[in-house]
């Protein structure tokens, strides 16, 4: 009786070894956001990204042939979660919505790098009502913000702007509509602080604004 009892002891030790080797948190996988030369893949030629939103859902019909290096970007991006939980800080009445400063400082900081730019696409559509695209400070200069026009800009359209669409909504511009505008023109966030302390600072101090909850690629 008593070796059937050490033996059932050490059966049971065994076990629970294995189950404490099988629980045991593994090393957590490198975040390729971190890595942005990593995330080069090809984007489909036509794709939809649903963004699930604190005002709604609306949906983004993407172009590849409209703007090839931007396509790509963006595809790159929402695939591996970059706008997940990030802020449309800049909305303003009658022009835009803009977003995409990620909410993480470490990851805003790599993908605010001069490095990271994107060339310029030639601009081959007109910034329509529910035309995305990328934001710029000149040439050469595209990285991760977006915005959708919520009227006709056609006056961004000039090949010196640099502003290429690359898709646009095609399901719930009324969402976009809603998206809070209350801060207006002379109330932007800073970006420095934004790229700083990710949305720490615009959660106090901006608490108002709407939000990506998620950004996910459904076609």
């Amino acid at each position: 009786m008593r070796r059937l009892i050490l033996c059932s002891s050490l059966v049971l030790a065994a076990v629970a070894l294995v189950s404490a080797q099988t629980a045991a948190p593994k090393p957590a996988a490198a975040n390729k956001l971190l890595t942005p030369a990593s995330l080069t893949a090809k984007a489909p030629e036509t794709y939809k990204v649903k963004f699930d939103t604190s005002k709604g859902v609306f949906v983004v019909e993407v172009h590849r042939d409209w703007a090839p290096l931007g396509a790509d970007r963006f595809y790159n991006l929402v695939r591996n979660g970059f706008y997940n939980n990030v802020r449309f800080f800049r909305v303003l009445t009658g022009f835009m919505a803009q977003f995409g400063m990620n909410g993480t400082p470490a990851v805003q900081k790599v993908w605010g790098a001069p490095a990271q730019n994107l060339k310029d696409d030639p601009v081959k559509q007109s910034n329509k009502r529910g035309y995305i695209t990328f934001a710029n400070a000149g040439p050469n200069s595209r990285s991760t913000q977006v915005f959708i026009n919520m009227v006709d800009n056609t006056f961004l359209d000039p090949e010196a702007m640099h502003f290429a669409p690359f898709g646009q909504v095609v399901e719930g511009m009324d969402i976009v509509d809603m998206l809070y505008t209350g801060y207006g023109r002379q109330n932007v966030p800073d970006q420095g602080r934004i790229t700083n302390e990710g949305n720490a600072y615009l959660m106090k101090e901006y608490p108002k604004l709407d939000f990506v909850k998620t950004a996910t690629i459904v076609q």
